[in-house]
């Protein structure tokens, strides 16, 4: 986790995209009538407001809570208290940049959008935290599915590689399918052009070894159509983001060559000399042909 919790507020303010490239931070530590602090706001596309509640050291009974309270304030809120929360959010974290409406920042934000035309017909909740626990995941899940609720949960995973950090983003609830029973809104069902980036699991067994393929470069997937296809399917320059089962993300790297069987891989040993990956002293016996 590092000091991921800390600096989750920091990261969404400065590029919520990563949460959600439908919304847009319209206020950051927005206080309430009885003084607790939202600690992100935002608005989609179709005006509606989203509450982001950051879990830190909050246990699950009070995140959840806390930003159930918070609903109950947005719900209330009228347009011009919003317009009022956006001017403050500029003059206190973007003090360098020209001050704008509420309506001509949508308009420069959602360029492919209708001018906004309504405001808070509806909101969102969405905890989010570098890592969820299961009572939290329960209690939003009954919340959605048994009152519904439009609550969600976000959690974050970072890793390092030397000097450069990668950042994970996962959905508790699927934000394509409809929840609370509310059919998913035009944004949530929009679909944004594939990126090149692909989830790769390496499980780890006698057939492969986490190990090997750091040291040497590779990720490897084998016995089954579906497996071999999968692998065939990565092409050279798309990224990969690797998941090893009861371990998280491990590594993350740009593809190079096509797959080929494992027979035929080669790799440089340590004398520098082209070698079969099989001849290469790797530390997994097993990996076949």
């Amino acid at each position: 986790m590092l000091d991921l919790e800390s600096r989750l507020e920091d990261i969404l303010a400065r590029d919520i995209s990563i949460a959600s490239a439908h919304w847009m931070v319209i206020g950051r530590q927005v206080s309430t009538p009885w003084g607790k602090f939202i600690d992100l706001l935002c608005i989609d596309g179709e005006g509606r407001l989203i509450v982001l509640e950051l879990k830190r050291n909050k246990t699950e009974r009070e995140v959840v809570a806390q930003a159930l309270d918070y609903g109950s304030y947005v719900k209330t809120i009228q347009p011009e208290e919003v317009r009022r929360i956006f001017a403050k959010y500029q003059k206190d974290y973007l003090p360098e940049s020209p001050a704008k409406t509420l309506e001509e920042a949508f308009h420069e934000h959602f360029r492919n959008l209708p001018a906004l035309e309504a405001l808070n017909t509806s909101h969102e909740l969405v905890i989010v935290a570098a890592t969820l626990d299961a009572a939290t995941e329960r209690i939003v899940g009954y919340l959605a599915d048994e009152y519904d609720v439009r609550i969600n949960a976000a959690f974050f995973r970072v890793f390092r590689d030397g000097d450069r950090e990668y950042l994970t983003r996962a959905w508790l609830r699927d934000i394509d399918a409809p929840q609370g029973g509310a059919p998913a809104t035009p944004a949530a069902r929009e679909r944004v052009a594939f990126n090149g980036e692909y989830y790769v699991n390496f499980g780890e067994c006698n057939l492969r070894n986490w190990e090997d393929a750091r040291r040497f470069g590779f990720v490897s997937a084998g016995y089954g159509p579906m497996f071999r296809d999968a692998m065939q399917r990565l092409k050279p320059g798309n990224r990969i983001w690797v998941y090893a089962p009861q371990k998280g993300y491990v590594g993350a790297g740009i593809v190079e060559d096509a797959a080929v069987r494992v027979k035929d891989f080669v790799v440089k040993n340590e004398k520098g000399e082209t070698v079969p990956l099989l001849q290469a002293g790797i530390a997994c016996k097993d990996m076949g042909e």
